[in-house]
């Protein structure tokens, strides 16, 4: 059978398959034994298991669970309510600061966290009550941090990011600086939009300012102050060259522990215990995904789905830009249905060889791609971002949360557009610090 009708089945076969309801993980798996099976024979079999288990034989596999440990003991605290109050009190001064504070702090604790769906709960249990009160329109306070909530899988740390970079073979410290523009880019753009949605409301006097005295500014800052230095220290070991992403993700896994259990009292053994066992259940559900895609991938490549895809893509006639935006609304669909880890490594083994022979930088596509992810995060109908802050603010329906979540997804597709327009906003700063790559 022709390899690009073969891939079209496998394609077909696989949403179908997830679509049913099965765990990503075992989907995958099931589609690879099939095809494998029926197209390669039994014989073909006899390397699952060695796939299997030699994909997370990666010693930048531990970084994962560290860091969803390091966000888990964070996001059990009252750390995102003191990071919301704190920016509230420093930012409250500037035109409409608590809509900024709101989205300041869902970059900061998504920078801590490096989870979406725990960014929106986080900060949005405390800045949605606060802006309805205030009077901000509910689109805007439901919106706002529903899209604030998907920068946790772009500012580094990221553990999208590191699935990305084990996939494709990128360096993990790269792929981190590459989000950190961009990421502070969405940021401004989300800001520009609440602003002008809040003023446009009607309701000038919701961009008034509000006075705190300093000791209402400083006394909330040693609460605050510890994680945002372990962010920096574990970011300054990595570029540093002090140690590995693996080595630093288990030091600040560990000092945000201690922190969880010395400021925030977390001592009693039951609430450890459910830190460790929901990072432990998330971090297998990601590596064993990790280790599906690399049976799915190999049966991709071994059935020539992988090479023929790549190699009739090279023959067509088109602009790499027509490319690149079919690309990008592929990412976009598959976004809308499946968990951005899912995306990823089911698409890289295809994505990869087709955007490199293109001329397209890895690294630069690593943060166009995860945007994408991020869009899907308040698209519907997943949308997980969407059920999070429905979870938490009932009496906002599914519909205002959506429209109001709409324009912040309009922000996303302008900064792809920047990205397109200007790549060193994503490869500059991993140049500057770690050298030009070769």
């Amino acid at each position: 059978m022709d390899p690009l009708i073969l891939g079209a089945i496998v394609a077909i076969s696989t949403i179908l398959i997830l679509f049913s309801g099965v765990s990503v993980a075992i989907g995958l798996l099931l589609v690879s034994t099939l095809f494998l099976l029926v197209f390669d024979g039994v014989r073909s079999l006899e390397l699952l298991p060695e796939i299997l288990f030699g994909k997370l034989d990666n010693f930048a596999l531990l970084s994962i669970p560290m860091f969803i440990i390091m966000g888990s003991s964070i996001a059990s605290t009252r750390a995102g309510a003191d990071l919301y109050e704190a920016l509230e009190r420093w930012l409250t001064r500037l035109p409409g600061g608590l809509v900024i504070s709101n989205l300041g702090a869902c970059a900061l604790f998504a920078a801590m966290s490096g989870s979406s769906p725990a960014t929106c709960a986080a900060i949005g249990k405390m800045g949605i009550p606060e802006m309805r009160k205030r009077g901000y329109p509910d689109g805007v306070a439901a919106g706002s941090i529903a899209a604030g909530g998907t920068l946790g899988i772009l500012i580094p740390p990221s553990v999208t990011m590191i699935v990305y970079g084990i996939a494709t073979e990128s360096s993990i410290g790269r792929l981190f600086l590459a989000g950190v523009i961009p990421g502070l880019m969405l940021v401004l753009l989300f800001m520009i939009w609440s602003l002008y949605s809040t003023w446009a409301s009607g309701n000038k006097s919701l961009l008034s300012t509000r006075s705190y005295s300093w000791k209402e500014r400083l006394e909330i800052l040693p609460r605050v102050l510890p994680f945002l230095l372990i962010i920096l220290g574990v970011l300054y070991a990595m570029y540093g060259g002090v140690a590995t992403p693996s080595e630093t993700a288990a030091v600040g896994a560990l000092l945000c522990l201690v922190i969880a259990m010395v400021i925030y009292r977390l001592w009693n053994p039951k609430d450890l215990w459910v830190v460790l066992r929901d990072s432990t259940r998330e971090s297998v559900m990601i590596l064993f995904i990790i280790a599906a895609a690399g049976v799915f991938s190999y049966m991709l490549s071994s059935l020539f789905i992988t090479q023929s895809i790549a190699e009739w893509i090279g023959t067509l006639e088109v602009n790499r830009w027509v490319l690149m935006a079919a690309v990008n609304v592929f990412l976009l669909i598959a976004g809308f249905f499946l968990p951005p880890v899912a995306v990823i490594l089911m698409a890289a083994p295809i994505l990869l060889p087709i955007i490199t022979a293109a001329g397209f930088d890895p690294i630069w596509f690593a943060v166009v791609l995860t945007i994408n992810m991020e869009i899907g995060l308040i698209s519907p109908p997943v949308g997980l971002n969407l059920y999070v802050i429905n979870g938490i603010a009932p009496e906002i329906s599914l519909k205002t949360i959506l429209m109001g979540s709409l324009p912040y997804v309009g922000c996303m597709v302008l900064a792809i557009i920047l990205l397109c327009l200007f790549p060193g906003l994503a490869t500059w700063l991993p140049d500057a610090v770690m050298g030009v790559a070769r």
